[in-house]
């Protein structure tokens, strides 16, 4: 089933509290790609990016390039082999990204506000020898870590969307559980 194009309302207020659960579901995972990757500073700058955009910070350009380091530290570690630190770099990029949820009810929208959660998930169970027990783990924490706010812009978006490998699976689930 296709995506219908709607507009969907999200006040500024809203993508705050949407960008601070994702940046408290990244997080975590620093520790990952900080073990593997000590002198690369990029996912870190991320995700603080989100956390001063979620306290109140304008979006500025700043964020939207701490998301593009991100994802080249994410790129730089899945070629080196560092499968957990990739996902690790890749919920600090979900996280500063976060800030730029669209307004259109499109299920891919739906990384924006879970990607963080489920990315790091993946580190989690990857840095633990690919233990599904870990991630779950993780996803219980991301579930209680949801307000009311977050919970209510999710459910303005379809269902999250098919695809997307054992990230997209955790995505689904922790979205099934939230709505």
């Amino acid at each position: 089933m296709a995506d219908v194009s709607t507009t969907i309302e999200l006040s500024l207020s809203e993508l705050r509290e949407v960008a601070g659960y994702a940046v408290a579901c990244a997080r975590p995972a620093l520790t990952i790609f900080e073990r593997e990757r000590p002198d690369d500073p990029r996912p870190r700058a991320a995700i603080e990016a989100a956390r001063t955009f979620a306290d109140g910070a304008e979006r500025t350009k700043a964020l939207r390039d701490s998301a593009w380091a991100a994802m080249r530290a994410a790129q730089e570690a899945r070629d080196a082999g560092l499968a957990a630190a990739c996902d690790a770099a890749r919920a600090a990029l979900a996280a500063a990204g976060a800030g730029y949820l669209h307004p259109l009810a499109k299920a891919t929208q739906v990384k924006h506000i879970l990607g963080p959660a489920a990315h790091a998930a993946r580190a989690f169970e990857l840095s633990a020898g690919d233990d599904p027990s870990v991630g779950a783990d993780h996803l219980a924490q991301a579930r209680a870590l949801a307000g009311p706010v977050v919970v209510d812009v999710l459910r303005r978006y379809p269902l999250a969307p098919p695809g997307g490998g054992r990230v997209g699976e955790l995505l689904r689930q922790l979205d099934a559980s939230l709505r």
